[in-house]
C-alpha cells in the first residue's frame, strides 16, 4: 500500500483513511469479497489508532463500501446495480440501457383464487382467479431479483401464456391488453431472505432483502397488477427522484 497519511495536512487523518481505502475499492486493486487489512495491520502501516481505524471501517460498512464477518474481519462489498423504481422503467430495460447483461427465467405460472391480501391490493374479492407469475432475474449471471406479479384473469386472461422471457409483463399488459400504467402505489422495506429464497438468489439465509410492493392502475382508476419484488440487498441499490 504505497499511499500515506499526511499528519501535516489539514485533512484529518480519519478523512484521509476513508479516501485511501476509496480509492483502493474504486480503482479495482481491491475486489469484492477481498479481506482488508485489520485494524492492528492499519495500525502498523500508518500509525493510526485502532479507535479511529475503527470508525473508519464503520463509517464504509454503513456507506455499503465494506462489510463484515463475525470472526473473519473486513472484506470490500459487491458493488451495486443502480436503478430507479421499476414504476419509472422496467428494471430489465434500465440495466440494459447501462449496458448489462440480463436474463429472466420463468419459476411458473399459474391461475389461483386471490387472497386476502392481494385482494385488497387489486380491489377484487377474496378468491377472485388471478395469473400469478414469478421470475428469477439475474445481472452479468448473478441473481439480483425474485418477482411474483398478480393479475386479474378478466383483465388479461391467457397473460400466463405469453413470452415472459423476452418481454417484460408491463409491456406485454400494455401492448397486448391495453393496461398502460398511470398510478402506481409503492412500499418499500428491508427483511430478509427465507431458506428457499437464499437458494434462489445464490446467498445465505437471513442475508438482507429489500421488499419493494406495487400496486398499479390504469388511468380509468382500475387495479390491474399486485407485484412484489425482492432485491438483493447486498447487490442493487434503488433511487427514487421527485420533482416538487
Amino acid at each position: 500500500m504505497s499511499d500515506t497519511i499526511d499528519r501535516s495536512s489539514a485533512i484529518p487523518i480519519y478523512v484521509q483513511l476513508a479516501d485511501l481505502i476509496r480509492k483502493r475499492i474504486e480503482s479495482g486493486e481491491w475486489a469484492p469479497e477481498q479481506k482488508i487489512p485489520s485494524e492492528n495491520e492499519f495500525n502498523a502501516l500508518f500509525g493510526i489508532s485502532r479507535m479511529t481505524v475503527r470508525q473508519v471501517l464503520a463509517r464504509l460498512v454503513d456507506e455499503g463500501l465494506l462489510f463484515r464477518v463475525q470472526g473473519k474481519g473486513t472484506f470490500v462489498a459487491q458493488s451495486k446495480f443502480r436503478t430507479r423504481s421499476p414504476s419509472y422503467r422496467g428494471i430489465r430495460e434500465q440495466l440494459e440501457q447501462q449496458g448489462y447483461a440480463t436474463t429472466t427465467e420463468v419459476l411458473a405460472t399459474e391461475i389461483a383464487e386471490a387472497d386476502r391480501r392481494v385482494g385488497q391490493s387489486l380491489g377484487v374479492a377474496e378468491g377472485t382467479p388471478v395469473s400469478v407469475i414469478r421470475r428469477l432475474r439475474r445481472v452479468e449471471g448473478k441473481p439480483i431479483s425474485l418477482h411474483e406479479s398478480y393479475v386479474p384473469v378478466v383483465l388479461a386472461p391467457d397473460v400466463v401464456e405469453k413470452d415472459l422471457v423476452g418481454q417484460q409483463l408491463c409491456t406485454i399488459l400494455d401492448f397486448d391488453y391495453g393496461l398502460q400504467m398511470a398510478r402506481v402505489t409503492e412500499t418499500l422495506e428491508t427483511t430478509t431472505s427465507t431458506k428457499s429464497q437464499a437458494a434462489l438468489l445464490g446467498h445465505r439465509t437471513g442475508a438482507p432483502l429489500l421488499l419493494l410492493e406495487q400496486t398499479i392502475s390504469a388511468r380509468s382508476g382500475t387495479p390491474f397488477e399486485f407485484s412484489r419484488i425482492a432485491f438483493r440487498g447486498d447487490l442493487i441499490k434503488l433511487e427514487f427522484h421527485y420533482k416538487l
